[in-house]
């Protein structure tokens, strides 16, 4: 049996980075009354059971560390690790913002400057089942992205951003981008759901439009800068293609 039902797009003796495709879980969901040294065997994005004390699955072939996570909806790169030392590193890399990330996503609603930079406090709630997270305009910011325009598309008033995590919070992205009335296209829970059904109507967006799409970071081992890349799925091209 393989380490993972993902794309494998970076490996070494050190790391492993997949390509998740949208709708695979980053780590299997707790069952209940799962507790902190639980394992787990649901589907996710590599094979075996999870360990959630350690953020480890033990694969078939040999154990590796889940470094950060992305939404189950959301597509892109994963990054792993092969010894505990190096996840140590890559994990204190992710906390102080060492580790550069970029994802794509499609948005809507109303014409933006070229390039910018949202500042916003995000408040995560946590439910017994699941997180969410708000925006509160009246207290100090805590998180922080910049932003790019990549394409816009006049015709379905909408356009195509880079975004650049400055910090990394539970749902940053589909919730700062909701809150500056312009939601991520397909999202289902922060969204436009009157914008959503437009586009699975007229383009045939089915989910939400917000891909993983690179890792920067010096290795923490052999001290090369490294650079991880995933071009968006074929299903996202079809939807910008029609967007026309």
């Amino acid at each position: 049996m393989a380490m993972t039902c993902c794309e494998i797009i970076f490996e070494d003796d050190f790391l492993i980075a997949v390509n998740k495709p949208e709708d695979v879980l980053s780590h299997p969901n707790p069952g209940k009354g799962s507790g902190a040294g639980k394992q787990a065997t649901q589907s996710a994005a590599f094979e075996g059971p999870y360990d959630y004390s350690h953020r480890r699955f033990d694969t078939p072939d040999r154990p590796v560390w889940l470094i950060h996570r992305i939404d189950q909806d959301t597509s892109g790169i994963l990054l792993a690790a092969k010894t505990e030392e190096t996840a140590k590193s890559l994990r204190t890399m992710f906390d102080q913002h060492a580790i550069r990330k970029s994802y794509i996503a499609l948005v809507g609603n109303r014409p933006l400057p070229p390039k910018g930079k949202w500042n916003d406090h995000l408040k995560e709630e946590k439910h017994p089942d699941y997180v969410r997270a708000k925006i509160n305009p009246l207290a100090k910011p805590n998180v922080e992205l910049l932003y790019a325009t990549k394409q816009n598309f006049p015709k379905c008033k909408l356009a195509l951003l880079e975004f650049y995590l400055l910090t990394g919070r539970t749902h940053q992205i589909r919730v700062q981008s909701a809150f500056h009335e312009n939601p991520v296209a397909g999202d289902r829970v922060y969204g436009d759901f009157v914008l959503n059904k437009k586009l699975k109507e007229r383009i045939g967006l089915r989910r939400l439009f917000l891909h993983a799409s690179e890792l920067s970071f010096q290795h923490p081992q052999t001290k090369k800068n490294i650079m991880i890349q995933s071009a968006l799925p074929e299903e996202l091209e079809k939807v910008l293609r029609r967007a026309y």
